[in-house]
């Protein structure tokens, strides 16, 4: 009997209260087909209703690939946890995603967790273990003392509980039964046999699958090619067909966002070509800044944002090469693609001309096993605690992606962002800055909205930090922030220390200033 069926067959005997758990980063590996095709039953239908979604990492664009946007309808989404979330505006309607509209208007249970914790929980779920236990995220958002990741009033349970064991204060994450598991690979037999020859990425989709396999439950395969048992080695089989249940196929299916099909995202080359450009800005003053703390031969790790600028502005400035990618500098992002270079935007986690690739779990491995001594992540809040906020502000709520394992796993890390943002404006001349209009909201503020990291804690254990702006740069202490570099054209009491909920605790005499090379176009 064959696996394959449609989409609208595949996902006909979800029933009501199920928990159901998808694979996807962003645009890339979504089964944006069968995701699409569940929605869609309950839009026409009513059912199925009150399920719990599982997403171990922001699944779609919520634009050209909606992704988990497709299933963000109330009645039937009752409980999301995911790694991420995404939040932009469609440039065509001007609205943010659906799902933001369930968060924000209190419509669903939403829990954030970090993508470590998401990833390394599908372990536990596989082999029926009780739960995951950390250290990683104490005394954050996840720590229910802090919130225990809950993103709206709706939730109730405490998904994330913390306990004491051998005398040290743990989190434990209990598991519970994945009824549905919906992946998606390249290609596949017609008894399920998976290969992922076109995919940039592995992610979490095998573990999913062992997962819901673990507890009774059914997986759901969405391929671009059907191939004759026995065409393709063994050696390229990553996953049995004896654990898929179905297979849906998606000839159509898209490589990632804005990605149509493109090798460059699958192997290694001897000149990189086809980079996006930087255009000359604040964001492009920061990135060249913070490029300048990246050493050789020191695993790097990029998160999302503007920090994932800084490998393509090495690479625009020469310095590197198919060559010394191989041998001088090793960069990677959460998501186990290694080597090449690191994508911004939308093409962020999936690198340009790999080296190799891992799945998710294993990447985490390494995160938490210290093996990315050092790391570039973005900011949105900093505050007088020493805390760094990236997980909710404001009106989003992106939650923390893979920043809090990062940060608490580097032994280096620079945190890089503009110093103000909402209609920040800066021109430049002769290598130095004028704000034209400020940004309607500093980042530097007395107290964080949410904690997805402790730098001062991790300083005091020997970490060292810097903060990247376009107009200063900053070292963490324990005692607090220290101004270590001033723009040039910058005026430190009305473009700095005027703009800070608390004060640095120190400013370096005399003050260096940045680079007048980081300002030129």
């Amino acid at each position: 009997m064959s696996k394959v069926v449609t989409a609208e067959q595949a996902v006909s005997s979800i029933t009501n209260g199920q928990t159901v758990a998808a694979s996807g980063v962003i645009g890339w590996i979504v089964p944006d087909k069968t995701l699409k095709a569940l929605g869609a039953r309950f839009e026409s239908t009513g059912s199925p209703r009150d399920l719990t979604f599982y997403f171990p990492c922001g699944t779609g664009d919520a634009v050209g690939i909606k992704g988990m946007d497709h299933v963000a309808r109330e009645g039937l989404m009752k409980r999301i946890v995911s790694g991420s979330y995404i939040n932009p505006v469609d440039p065509a309607t001007g609205k943010r995603p659906a799902l933001m509209g369930l968060i924000h208007e209190n419509k669903v249970e939403a829990y954030s967790w970090p993508i470590g914790a998401s990833m390394q929980w599908l372990r536990e779920v596989a082999r029926k273990s009780p739960g995951y236990i950390t250290r990683v995220g104490l005394g954050t958002y996840a720590d229910p003392e802090c919130g225990g990741g809950k993103f709206t009033a709706a939730c109730e349970d405490d998904l994330i509980r913390k306990i004491t064991l051998d005398g040290e204060e743990l989190l434990y994450y209990p598991t519970w039964n994945i009824d549905v598991a919906i992946i998606r690979a390249t290609s596949a037999d017609e008894f399920g046999n998976l290969s992922f020859e076109e995919e940039p990425l592995l992610s979490s989709g095998m573990a999913l699958a062992m997962a819901a396999k673990a507890s009774g439950g059914k997986v759901i395969a969405q391929v671009k090619y059907l191939v004759k048992r026995g065409e393709r080695a063994a050696t390229q089989i990553r996953f049995p067909g004896i654990f898929v249940d179905q297979i849906v196929v998606d000839n159509e299916m898209h490589m990632g966002s804005e990605v149509q099909d493109d090798r460059a995202y699958l192997q290694p080359t001897s000149s990189f070509s086809g980079l996006p450009d930087i255009p000359f800005g604040f964001d492009k003053v920061i990135a060249r800044r913070a490029a300048l703390e990246v050493r050789q031969q020191e695993l790097s790790i990029f998160g999302f944002g503007a920090a994932a600028d800084i490998p393509l502005v090495m690479a625009e400035q020469g310095l590197l090469t198919p060559e010394n990618t191989y041998d001088k500098y090793w960069f990677t992002t959460e998501h186990g693609s290694y080597g090449g270079i690191v994508m911004n935007g939308w093409q962020f986690s999936a690198n340009r001309h790999p080296d190799a690739l891992i799945d998710g779990l294993m990447q985490f491995d390494a995160i938490d096993g210290g093996l990315c001594r050092f790391a570039a992540l973005a900011f949105a809040e900093f505050d007088g605690e020493g805390t760094v906020n990236v997980s909710k502000f404001g009106k989003a709520n992106p939650g923390a992606g893979g920043f809090t394992d990062i940060a608490a796993n580097a032994q280096r890390l620079v945190f890089t962002g503009s110093f103000t943002t909402g209609g920040l404006n800066i021109s430049y001349q002769d290598g130095k800055m004028r704000i034209e209009q400020e940004g309607k909201v500093s980042k530097f503020v007395k107290q964080a909205q949410s904690i997805t990291y402790r730098v001062r804690d991790g300083v005091l254990k020997g970490q060292t930090a810097i903060i990247v702006t376009e107009r200063a740069v900053f070292e963490v202490t324990p005692e607090g922030l220290v101004l270590t570099e001033i723009a040039p054209g910058a005026d430190m009491q009305r473009d700095i220390l005027d703009l800070m909920a608390v004060k640095p605790v120190a400013i370096h005499q005399p003050l260096p200033l940045m680079d007048r090379s980081l300002f030129l176009p």
